[in-house]
């Protein structure tokens, strides 16, 4: 296939966080770059970092003047060869949904290895729901937030669905935010299957595995062919637990497999959302309740497809982005706070000033696109700068965020692209 490239920021990729070694990532002897670089598509690649290892595939951030992902499987592995194909195949078949991980090219890396390495290239994405479900720890995360995932992995299984797969391991680790298109993706096709044609008896992560394929996967334990095949449904039942766990900022799989989960689900959920009524929207809350509970059934055939499930009332009610939402969640809009006095808001001259002043020291750290101070509230004296890359945003904020203008320490954190462009400044929620 054509490759494209574009640049973007990283992150896990499915595959298990690693821990340094001694201040250097280690590489497995696996994966075979020699040294830590190599050649694809006409262009040199620099390793930058070891994102994740599963267990087929090791996920690398590597860079060639933007930056990519590279997916590089093990053929040491029983799975490694099968895998790839597999991922190939479904990524191939699914390209061009804006939910869907981007792949930009496939190669086989020679290295220093016996056999060539068969790779992947992707888009670089950024934080998953695992890494902002640890941030967001016994809290929960905002309605705002909770809805864009909802709607953003609900239109990718639509569009999977209606192309006859099913992703058969959707989880937290496999959503991830994509910082320069502002929305999520799904990850991690190698589980995936046909419709009807489901070729593993194993499938679903432990935790976010509906009960057909708890079914089928012990039985399969026990040597027994259920002949029963697991459906698009499957997925619906993963989805309604990670939303459960974001709205009720707790690890469900303990829960869920408890007795109590078997003998009255919904009774459970009616109380997740009980305990929360002090701060969330009633009536927001029970139109996600019934959502997430319309994807809980035990009967797979009850369960809402996800068509079905976009029309839930939930995704018509507006709402705004928290300030941690702001800070977690990568754009290519820096929103700058505590930096502009309401006195050279009133003067022309000195408001010109300001902006000219502004937007030199915003382009020590990236190509800025357009920059805007409000005169007027709700943003009244909030600087808005607006990069060519998210890439340039994060390295801006991390500069510029704790740093004193004219006596003053400035805040600063992300801002949704889409409703700067449309020009909506909105007060987020504290």
């Amino acid at each position: 296939m054509d490759t494209l490239f574009r640049p973007n920021v990283f992150s896990n990729y499915g595959a298990a966080p690693l821990e340094k070694f001694g201040g250097y990532f280690h590489f497995p002897m696996s994966f075979y770059l020699a040294p830590l670089s190599f050649e694809a598509f006409g262009h040199f690649w620099v390793v930058r970092a070891q994102l994740g290892v599963g267990s087929s595939a090791t996920v690398y951030h590597v860079n060639s003047g933007v930056d990519a992902a590279v997916k590089a499987f093990q053929l040491d592995t029983e799975s490694g060869e099968y895998g790839f194909h597999k991922e190939r195949q479904a990524l191939e078949a699914l390209q061009g949904h804006r939910n869907i991980v981007t792949l930009l090219g496939v190669f086989a890396n020679a290295g220093t290895g016996r056999r060539p390495t068969p790779c992947l290239l992707l888009e670089l994405l950024d934080v998953s729901v695992s890494e902002l479900l640890v941030w967001s720890r016994h809290r929960g995360h905002s309605m705002w937030m909770i809805q864009h995932c909802a709607r953003d992995m609900l239109k990718a299984l639509a569009f999977l669905h209606h192309k006859n797969f099913v992703h058969a391991d959707l989880k937290p680790r496999n959503i991830l935010w994509s910082a320069q298109e502002e929305c999520f993706k799904l990850i991690d096709f190698g589980l995936s299957f046909n419709e009807g044609n489901q070729d593993v008896k194993y499938v679903q992560t432990d935790g976010y595995r509906a009960p057909e394929a708890e079914l089928q996967y012990f039985l399969a334990q026990l040597g027994a062919d259920t002949g029963v095949e697991c459906s698009s449904a499957i997925d619906l039942w993963s989805l309604g637990i990670v939303l459960l766990e974001m709205f009720s900022g707790y690890k469900l799989k303990d829960l869920t497999r408890s007795q109590e989960w078997k003998m009255n689900s919904s009774a459970i959920i009616d109380h997740i959302f009980a305990s929360r009524v002090l701060d969330k929207p009633v009536f927001a809350m029970c139109h996600l309740r019934d959502l997430i509970k319309s994807m809980l059934y035990d009967n797979p055939g009850k369960r809402a497809t996800a068509e079905e499930a976009l029309c839930n009332p939930f995704f018509s009610i507006p709402f705004a982005p928290h300030v941690e939402d702001l800070l977690l969640l990568p754009t290519p809009v820096l929103r700058l706070l505590n930096v502009v006095d309401d006195c050279y808001l009133q003067n022309d001259n000195a408001y010109e000033d300001v902006v000219n002043d502004m937007r030199m020291e915003c382009r020590k750290y990236g190509s800025v696109v357009s920059l805007y101070i409000p005169k007027e509230n709700p943003c009244k004296g909030q600087v808005f700068v607006e990069y060519a890359s998210a890439a340039d945003a994060k390295v801006a904020r991390k500069t510029l965020a704790g740093k004193t203008f004219d006596g003053r320490i400035v805040v600063a954190t992300y801002y949704p692209l889409s409703a700067y462009r449309r020009g909506h400044l909105y007060q987020t929620v504290l």
